[in-house]
């Protein structure tokens, strides 16, 4: 929550104010639910003056934001009226913007890969750009333009990554790298950035003392690594089609007895998975064996233990994967170590 005139002050307001909760009045106060982060961060900067020796200062935060977006514009996980972003910015000298924007990919890259995201097959960069026509919109300053603008696009040059330029999709503040994927229904929606902002210091005096000790202003980057988290769990769920890997399942193990007399093995066995980290249920022998198994196939849960006569008499457990199928019998200390080597490598 924060007041108003914070938002007026960064230029926010008027381009979100219809998207914003309504004002709250305390005490003579016009406060409102926090729609973005970066006019917070810029406030802990502007507390003292800053020196180039403190540059570049990077403020990172899991923000909890709210829009009032439309009904009609709600769409599942993708556009929400409360989320969590994974927000960052980076307060610099201009001579270190490039830097920092190519650190910036560097980790966007390393995120996507490690979701199994591919550049140019699952993702594609945008260079999205203003539209110097439209004075209401971006702010005027075809210098400042084109040196964000040029600084962008050799940095994507630099690093060999194919991108496409988009006219008009540029924040109000400055141009960006926008991370790009498609939904289920061919729409595409932008799940990581990096921006390049040349107003804000100017609106919010964030400027730092060079070696002569004189005063200079800032550039901002602002940077998303995984976007707000749950649009990307929407992209993750229409990309993997619900078939998650081991170590982002929400339930990676499903304890099946055939009968209701082996449940307590079973309580010991899910009781064991669990103190090891392993997100295990276990499900009751109150249907036939092949209707559980079918179930827990069509929930897409990575492993099934199937427990009986058996599995209690030797000490172990029936292991099913989901796409492998029967492996065989295995004692339950293997089966842990099977499962927390695979969780560790990701895949």
């Amino acid at each position: 929550i924060a007041k108003v005139d914070l938002y007026k002050t960064s230029g926010h307001y008027p381009y979100y104010k219809d998207s914003m909760y309504p004002i709250m009045k305390v005490d003579n106060e016009e406060l409102i639910l926090r729609p973005m982060t970066c006019p917070h961060h810029f406030q802990l900067y502007a507390s003292r003056p800053r020196t180039y020796k403190e540059l570049p200062m990077r403020i990172a935060e899991l923000a909890k934001q709210f829009r009032y977006e439309k009904s009609g514009e709600l769409t599942g996980l993708i556009r929400v009226r409360s989320f969590c972003l994974a927000d960052a910015h980076i307060i610099c000298r201009k001579d270190q913007a490039a830097s920092e924007i190519n650190s910036v990919l560097d980790l966007i890259e390393y995120v996507a890969s490690i979701f199994g995201l591919q550049s140019a097959i699952d993702y594609r960069y945008r260079l999205s750009l203003g539209d110097r026509k439209d004075n209401k919109k971006y702010f005027k300053d075809d210098e400042a333009w084109n040196f964000a603008e040029n600084v962008l696009r050799e940095v994507l040059t630099k690093r060999k990554s194919p991108f496409f330029e988009a006219a008009g999709e540029a924040a109000f503040y400055g141009p960006k790298i926008d991370i790009q994927m498609k939904n289920v229904a061919g729409k595409e929606d932008t799940a990581f950035t990096v921006q390049y902002d040349f107003v804000m210091p100017k609106r919010f005096n964030l400027v730092y003392a060079d070696k002569d000790g004189l005063k200079k202003e800032t550039v901002v980057i602002h940077r998303s690594s995984i976007g707000a988290i749950e649009r990307f769990m929407a992209f993750l769920i229409e990309h993997y089609a619900g078939a998650f890997p081991l170590w982002l399942s929400p339930i990676q193990v499903e304890i099946i007895p055939i009968s209701e007399k082996f449940k307590d093995y079973g309580q010991k066995i899910d009781s064991l998975l669990k103190e090891n980290g392993i997100r295990s249920q276990m499900r009751d022998a109150d249907e036939t064996l092949g209707k559980r198994i079918r179930e827990a196939q069509q929930q897409k849960i990575n492993y099934m233990l199937i427990i009986g006569e058996k599995e209690i008499e030797a000490d172990n457990v029936a292991v099913r994967n989901r796409e492998q199928g029967d492996l065989g019998a295995m004692k339950i200390d293997d089966f842990i170590k099977k499962i927390e080597e695979e969780m560790a490598s990701k895949k």
